[in-house]
Formats: structure tokens, C-alpha cells, sequence
């Protein structure tokens, strides 16, 4: 079963000064190379910031629509029963109200996943601007040119990491110090996507078709495309040809026959909503701690 591996943890300061080994870029590349690593490190860093804004702002959406969504299916679910005063004897307004409470659990069904395929893409975009903070030199050390990724597209860059050489970019940390610290933030929001997903699901599958070839699973795509998602994620098991499953950072879940309830009673559905809110996979306070540190480093303000 593939499974998330944890995040190194955030390095001190003096790591990068007390262990520095020497680069083997000249120093007329080095003297061209850091401003152009610091103003890409600031860039990215200001994109990372603004994804894990997006996401906080998608996740408290997705919650208000999650719970119209039950609030929507307790209400038609206790109708019969309800007693309606002075409108009780006005033929089917009971089958009227069922049936406006059924559009709206509809369409807040189909807002929640507008939320989920969006926290899918900000986890990709998060992805992708972490692999973003190499700075490579190409062509001659005369009059290099810089590129901004993962890898190097210039086979015959001498050997350049696009880390300089491991020397500090500002005055703490280098480039490979940054990228841990990205690390351990898509880290958190690619597990914390997998539990919402599993919640999804569970919300979903409120008042859902019970039949065997309806009825959702693991396996189900939530809409079209999302299995490629998620493969840009690396939240797509091959050997398992589904989602990775998901589990706690400091634990394991195997969900592959896992079957939803579609008629949960209130108290269940109470916790899927606090869990949902509490981002269980998000050590907010190490978030905060990574973005001060990081717009400490770089002088400028990161929210």
C-alpha cells in the first residue's frame, strides 16, 4: 500500500553556516546567481502563502455547504413526524417541502465538490511551486542564464544543483533548507486532503441511490479527471489503482473495502462536520511557524 512518508522536520538556523560545502560555481556566477535565487525564493514563497490561503478560504466553504447539505437531509429525513401547525391540513405540503429540501441537498452537494476539486488543485499548485525553488545557471559562467525548476534543462551545466553550491541564499538557509520547509507543508495538506476526501464522500453518500451499482466507494471518481488530479498530487496509488487512502501523520488506514452510510445518525454526522473544521492534518501553529520563519530570512512579510 502507498503511503505518505512524514516531512523532515523545520531545521535550525545555524544548520546551513556551520555545515556549508564549498560550491562549485566561480564567484562571478555565485554574485549573479543569489539575487535571482532570492527573488524567486520570495516569489514562491509569496505563491505558497496565497495556496494556503486559498485553501483555508475552500475548506470553510466546503464546511457551510456540508452542513446545509445534512442540515438539508435531517430535515426531509424527520418529516413525517414533524409536526407543521397551522399548514398541516394543506394537501402535500409535506411532499412539497421533500422535495425543496431534496433540491437543496443537490445543490449543496454539488458546491462541496466544487470546494473538493478545488483543494485538489491547490495541493497540486503547492506541488508544483515547491519544485520551483531551484536556481540553475545555463550556458557560459561569462553571461549565464538563470532557470527557475526542479531539474536542470541544460545538460551541460557543469554539474549545477541550482542550489548554489549549498551556500546560504539570505543568511540562514539554503535553497535545499527551503525546500524541507515546502516539504513539510505540502506534506500536511496532501494528508489533510485525503481525509476531506474520504469526508467528502461520506457527505456525498447522505441520501445517496443504495443499490450495488450506485452506491459509492473508494474507488469512485468524484468527477471527471480526478484520478489524473490526483496523480499530479501523488496521491494516486498504481499497485492499488486508487486513491491513497487516507490516515493521520503519525498513522496508517486501509479504507479499500470501505462501504458509506447513507442514512448516518445525527451524531455521526456531527463529528464528519468537526473533523471537516478541524483540519486534523494541519499543525496550524507549524504552518504559522514556517511562513515566520521563512519572511523572517527573506525581510519581507509572509501571510
Amino acid at each position: 500500500m502507498e503511503t505518505l512518508e512524514s516531512a523532515p522536520s523545520t531545521p535550525s538556523r545555524t544548520t546551513d553556516s556551520k555545515h556549508q560545502t564549498p560550491s562549485p560555481l566561480p564567484p562571478s556566477v555565485l554574485r549573479l546567481w543569489r539575487p535571482h535565487a532570492q527573488r524567486n525564493l520570495r516569489n514562491q514563497w509569496s505563491q505558497l502563502a496565497s495556496c494556503k490561503n486559498r485553501w483555508f478560504s475552500a475548506s470553510s466553504a466546503g464546511r457551510s455547504h456540508a452542513t446545509a447539505l445534512v442540515n438539508s437531509h435531517l430535515s426531509q429525513r424527520y418529516m413525517p413526524d414533524m409536526k407543521l401547525g397551522v399548514v398541516s391540513d394543506m394537501p402535500g405540503i409535506r411532499k412539497r417541502a421533500c422535495l425543496k429540501l431534496f433540491k437543496r441537498q443537490e445543490l449543496q452537494r454539488s458546491k462541496l465538490l466544487v470546494c473538493y476539486k478545488d483543494m485538489v488543485g491547490i495541493v497540486s499548485d503547492m506541488i508544483n511551486i515547491s519544485r520551483s525553488l531551484k536556481c540553475f545557471s545555463k550556458g557560459s559562467t561569462s553571461s549565464p542564464l538563470l532557470q527557475f525548476s526542479y531539474n536542470s534543462a541544460d545538460q551541460s551545466d557543469g554539474g549545477d544543483g541550482g542550489d548554489g553550491g549549498g551556500i546560504p541564499v539570505f543568511t540562514f538557509y539554503s535553497i535545499t533548507s527551503h525546500e524541507k520547509f515546502a516539504e513539510e507543508l505540502v506534506q500536511m495538506f496532501s494528508l489533510e486532503l485525503c481525509l476531506k476526501r474520504l469526508l467528502v464522500l461520506e457527505f456525498m453518500s447522505i441520501g445517496y441511490d443504495t443499490s450495488e451499482v450506485k452506491q459509492l466507494h473508494w474507488s469512485t471518481h468524484l468527477y471527471d479527471d480526478e484520478f489524473k488530479d490526483l496523480r499530479d498530487c501523488n496521491l494516486y496509488c498504481e499497485v492499488t489503482h486508487g486513491p491513497v487512502p487516507p490516515r493521520f501523520r503519525d498513522g496508517k488506514s486501509d479504507i479499500a473495502s470501505l462501504r458509506f452510510d447513507n442514512q448516518p445518525n445525527p451524531e455521526v454526522l456531527q463529528v464528519y462536520l468537526t473533523t471537516w473544521l478541524a483540519d486534523a492534518n494541519i499543525d496550524t501553529l507549524k504552518v504559522n511557524e514556517i511562513f515566520t520563519v521563512v519572511g523572517e530570512e527573506m525581510h519581507v512579510s509572509i501571510i
